[in-house]
């Protein structure tokens, strides 16, 4: 409920920008990396994360590709009951990959699987 709250306005932001020329100097859009960062992180972190990723599409900074950045630990049961009550073909939107290759590693990247959004239309 509270995301959905964050997520309207940048839903609304994202379908008049449509008809704008892109300015963003980072890949993703800084509205689409404050959009995954809502869906996956705490309101708290999720804003300060977007605010400053959108205080650094300037001029000053080179911008490039800057992937969201969260918090998460999977849990062996989470795999089991996964496997268990679930048998066919899942559609993954989204790839969670650490960010570094450490077994105690708790911090991952957000990528987007494109590919699912063309199979479903």
């Amino acid at each position: 409920m509270t995301k959905n709250i964050f997520l309207a306005p940048i839903k609304g932001y994202q379908y008049i920008s449509k008809m704008l020329p892109a300015s963003c100097r980072y890949y993703p859009s800084c509205s689409e990396y404050a959009s995954w960062q809502f869906e996956f992180n705490a309101p708290h972190k999720a804003f300060m994360a977007s605010s400053l990723r959108i205080l650094r599409c300037n001029q000053f900074f080179k911008g490039g590709i800057d992937y969201p950045i969260v918090e998460f630990n999977p849990t062996k049961s989470s795999y089991l009951l996964c496997l268990n009550t679930f048998c066919g073909k899942i559609p993954i939107l989204f790839w969670i990959v650490p960010k570094n290759t450490k077994a105690d590693n708790k911090y991952y990247y957000i990528l987007k699987d494109f590919n699912a959004i063309k199979r479903s239309t």
